[in-house]
């Protein structure tokens, strides 16, 4: 059984590299966030803390 050819090898691990470089890159540029929104209520405001000791 002859085996495959060292730049065979090579040749495939770039292959299956830009593939997945590409895949990432299309996923991540694809995805687009939504703004979150926040109701009134769930906001922080620092002068209304006021501590007891």
């Amino acid at each position: 059984m002859p085996q495959m050819a060292p730049i065979s090898w090579l040749i495939l691990f770039f292959v299956f590299s830009i593939t997945l470089v590409i895949f990432n890159i299309l996923n991540y540029f694809c995805f687009s966030y939504s703004p979150m929104k926040t109701p009134q209520s769930m906001n922080i405001k620092m002068n209304k803390l006021s501590w007891k000791w």
